[in-house]
């Protein structure tokens, strides 16, 4: 295979990931990852660190236009944002230290959970009564726009979401897919806000907590820039159209989507961490 072969294979990758890390909130490591490790046979260490790179150009693709639209909760993702670092800064120092297959069957289990969750809840939230004391102090409650008009919503046990963005940061750091999926069940499972200010909200939040972690695999060589230039052209042209296409996309074939692609992904990552291939 010649370096241009490669490289368009891994944007046409990359380009796939920022769509479904745009519209579900993943940031598109759980794409990219599995390409690198399953597909190209990379070192999953540096897999990760070119996935926080993505995550990054995700983050940074998406978030501009959904806070441009309104849908994102600014005020709650910069709050949620303090956990999430320091979480972030103890998986990256973590992961040097652990064993490559025991990484990638965490990364199964960890993906199995949010395919689970997704098919828990198939509902969208949009509580406008029983907020909570801490989220009125905060002035944590929002609304956003819908096609039937603006919809607002409470913010729910915010102390419970922002102990779980902490363990979402701890898992970014460790196994570099941003967090998005962790984010996403917190938001939308245990602080009980709509699915679509879920997932956009997390969009705005991988970026720091990926920016927090990519420094330590930085340091210790595991960013290689022709890994992460194609990925963060494809990347950023997927969370392009992937944040055109959310505002029109039903809230329930989202859910499917994030269900059966993680969950897909998950098994194989397993299986090969299991038998030791990776």
């Amino acid at each position: 295979m010649t370096i241009l072969v490669f490289t368009l294979i891994l944007f046409a990758g990359a380009l796939a990931a920022g769509l479904l890390g745009s519209l579900t909130g993943l940031g598109g490591g759980v794409v990219l990852i599995p390409l690198l490790t399953l597909v190209f046979k990379v070192d999953i260490h540096y897999a990760i660190g070119t996935s926080l790179i993505s995550v990054i150009a995700t983050s940074s693709g998406a978030a501009a236009a959904y806070v441009r639209e309104g849908i994102t909760n600014i005020r709650l993702g910069m709050f949620l944002e303090l956990a999430t670092t320091m979480g972030a800064i103890g998986g990256a120092f973590l992961a040097t230290k652990l064993d490559t297959s025991l990484i990638a069957v965490l990364f199964g289990g960890i993906l199995i959970l949010s395919a689970a969750m997704s098919f828990v809840k198939r509902g969208d939230h949009a509580v406008t009564t029983d907020a909570s004391r801490l989220s009125q102090v905060l002035r944590l409650n929002s609304s956003y726009p819908t096609a039937a008009g603006v919809v607002f919503y409470t913010v729910r046990n915010v102390v419970g979401g922002f102990f779980m963005m902490i363990i979402a940061g701890i898992v970014s750091g460790l196994l570099g897919i941003g967090s998005g999926a962790l984010k996403v069940i917190a938001m939308d499972n245990i602080m009980r806000i709509p699915f679509k200010v879920s997932t956009t909200t997390s969009n705005f939040m991988i970026g720091v907590t990926a920016a927090a972690s990519a420094g330590i695999y930085l340091q210790r060589g595991y960013i290689d820039p022709g890994l992460s230039m194609p990925v963060v052209l494809g990347v950023l042209v997927g969370a392009f159209i992937g944040s055109r296409m959310l505002k029109t996309t039903s809230v329930s074939k989202l859910k499917m989507l994030f269900a059966i692609v993680i969950f897909g992904l998950a098994l194989e990552m397993m299986y090969n961490g299991l038998t030791h291939k990776i």
